[in-house]
């Protein structure tokens, strides 16, 4: 049976779309400075120290199940270390207005790995019509100069389409923390991240030797690590624990939104018309596999 969107999640819906809309600003500023894996892991890194450290003021305990620690490390993979290298590899060829655009996919992708991955969201024939015209979103988006030599911004694009089929399926393996604190949840994810990162930022983080990087690139690190990941994986864990994967997918409806209007507020970013009708398409895609505004509409004709 379908999880039914109540008033509050709606509420913690648009605030998780606010901050991770936010993230994309956040990266833009700290990539002036910073590699990929440094600002990865710096995001991940401060994240699980702010997390611990809100877990033991209030007195929640650190489960010590290594079965489910191997359950927060696959989470971690999936959510935060390969999508958010990839986004911000991206992101340094593409724009973070057009970054979150192609990060609106995710629900797209999430709907295809569900028919085969649950038992209970199949694709339909509202799905497929969406699926359709989203994917035709896609091709305006990705822009029809790919079909004559991929340039390091189709690359790009592409990284970010990967990120985003990661992102589907961690919608999907995040089902089974339904009865864990979403505190905890959150914590244990982007502290097995930061184990992995540590190694890898360590090695390929700093080409040119560690620095003290700038007051602005130090302020979006710490916006990135807290309002982009601590208290949006709250969030995140509290809708899917009561909305489910498909409706918690809904909040890339807004996600472009407000990462468009902070690009093009602070960092003079703009869009061209096919990205413009990409966006359209793939928001078009994604209203008709939700179906809500659909049934509304038959609803009302019937009544």
């Amino acid at each position: 049976m379908e999880n039914q969107m109540r008033l509050m999640d709606w509420i913690l819906l648009l605030t998780l779309s606010l901050l991770w809309g936010g993230s994309f600003f956040f990266t833009e500023i700290t990539l002036r400075e910073l590699t990929p894996l440094a600002v990865v892991w710096g995001r991940v890194a401060l994240a699980a120290l702010m997390l611990l450290l809100i877990l033991r003021i209030k007195g929640i305990e650190i489960p010590t199940d290594r079965k489910l620690w191997s359950a927060f490390l696959v989470m971690g993979l999936l959510n935060n270390v390969i999508p958010f290298t990839l986004i911000v590899w991206g992101q340094k060829e593409i724009t973070g207005s057009l970054a979150s655009i192609f990060n609106a996919t995710t629900p797209l992708f999430t709907i295809v790995l569900a028919q085969f991955l649950t038992s209970d969201e199949k694709i339909n024939g509202s799905k497929i019509a969406g699926l359709v015209v989203g994917f035709v979103g896609v091709i305006f988006m990705v822009g029809f100069e790919a079909l004559s030599g991929l340039s390091t911004a189709v690359w790009a694009q592409i990284a970010i389409l990967i990120a985003a089929i990661s992102y589907g399926c961690a919608a999907i393996w995040g089902r089974r923390f339904k009865e864990v604190n979403p505190m905890v949840t959150a914590t244990g994810q982007v502290t097995c991240s930061s184990l992995v990162m540590t190694p890898l930022v360590l090695w390929f983080g700093f080409p040119n030797g560690y620095f003290m990087p700038s007051t602005d690139v130090l302020f979006g690190v710490v916006g990135i690590a807290f309002l982009c990941t601590v208290l949006a994986y709250i969030l995140y864990f509290k809708i899917l624990a009561t909305s489910g994967a498909t409706n918690l997918m809904l909040v890339t409806f807004l996600i472009p939104l407000s990462a468009i209007a902070l690009g093009s507020i602070f960092l003079g970013e703009r869009l061209e018309i096919d990205q413009i009708i990409g966006m359209l398409l793939i928001l078009s895609g994604l209203v008709i596999i939700d179906g809500r505004l659909l049934r509304n509409k038959r609803a009302k004709t019937t009544a």
